[in-house]
């Protein structure tokens, strides 16, 4: 064990945040730390270490060493350990919620749908006897046949954001560890509790020692993984400017590297949608979350008379979502934002529309929660007459504001839309499958919605950024992460005798 680490004292008012090494739980010494919020309250509820490169060295050693037993153990007996894992998160389901809301802010509800999100990718990771299978072609030339294998690629390593804090590590190592990697998570610093969690029930679901290692730290920590000669690939869900440094420097040292970025999503509302199904669903878009999600409904193109269809009920809509608390039984409708200076940034970037020209109809700023007055609220905001020129209208807000943008038509509102240098989401709302089938085909993202305000794609599918939304070639989840966590070898096979069936002869 190194100088700096100790095992785990679990005898501080402030949660523990201990890393995961080789099958030992631990505490960093020594070492600087950063506060983990309860945005609620504003409170800290415990400081994440930020480890450096012996942290990270150890970690992937680990994974390195428990690599070689990992990948010749059966696919099916890997399969068995994710099944019992899958039964853990559930039995413990109500737990991991209440962590996620305590150091993120989501509802109770918000945080149940994102940790059912990440048991399905568990599942689809279950099935990896299957999903390994390789093609056969026998007799591809005379006495020669053909086989396809995926094989594993060695250590591997996740970097997740703060957003959702149990979902999107599922959406990496179930995979990863059921195709035979070892793995090193490297969770955001701003909420490191819940993958504690999720971790330890791992460990009790049999994972052998060093297969999944957990750790913490900032910038020092992600370039020791990014170099790590050991590594082989790197998983990455965060902003934009983040995701191409993730990719340029992983790719630039030999890693296979998958990088999503930020988004800006838009929503078109044609003058023939249903309205009442529309705002509900462009409510929960633009609001879920608090807007905290790379696939929020950022921004809402009204096509001719759907304007004033709209505006009026969904700012109805918004001004009646309630704002509070999150950790406590009587749930509001949206909680806060990770933190007060993000808080502070989303307010700035509103702020920015309106001195553009912009028009606020709707304004969440200076939100105040009786009982929680030191909480990070930002209520629903909605601001009208954006022009794709603003800055409000260019750069990811990552918060509960929608922008609405008016177009005369749909091929205005298709140009406005492929105009963002973000490529993740956009969705139409329409009666028209003429207009429907136009939008689909010509609009420039990799996800769409026909009539569904959050085309957020399940675990049997990729997540498919395009342009700034997406650094790589292999997309999480689906197919295409298995292809991302294995390489492939090409078999041919031709064995001499004197005629098909001779029983060998010395």
């Amino acid at each position: 064990m190194s100088s700096n680490m100790s095992q785990v004292t679990r005898h501080s008012s402030l949660s523990p945040c201990p890393v995961f090494i080789n099958g030992e739980w631990r505490n960093l010494s020594g070492v600087a730390t950063s506060p983990v919020f309860n945005p609620s309250r504003g409170e800290t509820i415990a400081e994440a270490p930020m480890g450096g490169v012996e942290m990270v060295n150890e970690a992937v050693e680990s994974a390195a060493a428990a690599f070689p037993a990992w990948r010749e153990t059966p696919a099916v007996e890997r399969a068995r350990v994710l099944f019992r894992y899958r039964q853990l998160v559930e039995k413990n389901l109500d737990r991991i919620c209440q962590s996620v809301t305590r150091e993120h802010g989501k509802t109770l509800a918000e945080a149940r749908g994102s940790v059912y999100r990440g048991i399905e990718n568990i599942e689809y990771a279950c099935g990896v006897p299957t999903l390994l299978m390789g093609d056969t072609l026998e007799n591809l030339a005379r006495s020669v046949d053909c086989e396809t294998l995926l094989q594993p690629l060695g250590v591997c390593v996740g970097i997740t954001p703060f957003n959702f804090p149990a979902m999107v590590p599922m959406w990496m190592f179930p995979l990863a560890i059921a195709c035979g990697n070892t793995f090193v998570l490297k969770p955001s610093e701003k909420v490191p509790l819940t993958v504690v969690m999720i971790v330890e029930l791992l460990e009790k679901a049999g994972l052998p020692r060093g297969v999944l290692n957990l750790v913490h730290g900032g910038r020092e920590c992600v370039d020791a993984l990014l170099t790590h000669p050991k590594v082989k690939a790197i998983s990455f869900v965060g902003s934009s400017p983040v995701a191409k440094y993730i990719f340029e420097t992983g790719t630039r040292h030999g890693k296979r590297v998958q990088a999503n970025g930020g988004a800006k999503n838009y929503i078109v509302i044609m003058p023939d949608a249903e309205m009442s199904k529309t705002v509900e669903a462009l409510s929960t878009a633009a609001f879920g979350c608090a807007g905290e999600r790379c696939m929020a409904g950022s921004t809402a193109i009204t096509v001719g008379a759907a304007a004033d269809r709209l505006l009026p009920s969904l700012v109805q809509a918004a001004r009646s979502i309630r704002v509070g608390p999150t950790d406590i039984e009587m749930q509001p409708d949206m909680g806060p934002v990770i933190t007060a200076q993000h808080r502070d940034r989303v307010a700035s970037l509103v702020a920015s529309g309106e001195k553009e020209g912009a028009k606020i109809i709707c304004d969440g700023r200076g939100a105040r929660v009786e009982g929680a007055p030191n909480g990070f609220y930002m209520g629903a905001t909605i601001v009208d007459q954006v022009r794709d020129e603003m800055t409000l209208a260019r750069e990811e807000v990552f918060g509960p504001v929608l922008n609405v943008m008016r177009m005369e038509d749909l091929d205005g509102a298709i140009e406005a839309a492929n105009k963002s240098a973000f490529g993740n989401g956009a969705a139409i709302f329409t009666q028209s499958g003429k207009a429907a089938r136009e939008f689909k085909h010509r609009v420039k993202a990799g996800m769409i919605g026909i009539n569904v305000g959050v085309p957020a794609t399940m675990a049997m599918f990729p997540f498919t950024g395009w342009d700034d939304s997406f650094y790589g070639d292999l997309h999480i989840q689906g197919k295409e992460a298995v292809q991302f966590y294995t390489q492939q070898k090409v078999v041919t096979t031709r064995w001499f005798g004197d005629g098909v069936g001779d029983v060998w002869k010395k």
